[in-house]
């Protein structure tokens, strides 16, 4: 069992920056997919950045250029810097985890964190 906590989410003006962690209670160096997932109100959950337990990083096309997804092994934990953050970027944010071998935006995860929430304002 993966327990996920994240944290650093909070309100900035459009064109700011925050940066979430997603602490893990178990290693998920060797054989884990993590990911950085959103849902905005009213709308479907959206995967936002992939990292594998060897290092491949995937990025929406939303994202791409202004997110940075990182990982430290040792404290085992996920994070995310967001940059350039737009209104469109407002939404929760979910930590996820999985043991299987594919590592997508599209698919199921096995753990999920609680999730911090991103206010953009305009």
């Amino acid at each position: 069992q993966v327990q996920l906590v994240e944290s650093g989410g909070g309100s900035v003006q459009a064109g700011g920056s925050l940066r979430l962690s997603c602490a893990a209670t178990t290693d998920t160096s060797s054989s884990y997919c993590m990911a950085w997932f959103r849902q905005a109100p009213e709308k479907e959950r959206e995967g936002v950045a992939t990292y594998d337990f060897d290092g491949t990083i995937n990025y929406a096309n939303s994202v791409k250029g202004r997110f940075t997804i990182s990982k430290d092994n040792a404290k085992n934990t996920l994070y995310l810097q967001m940059g350039t953050l737009q209104p469109e970027d407002t939404a929760m944010y979910y930590c996820a985890a999985d043991s299987g071998w594919a590592c997508g935006l599209d698919m199921e995860y096995d753990y999920w964190g609680q999730g911090t929430q991103v206010t953009v304002s305009s």
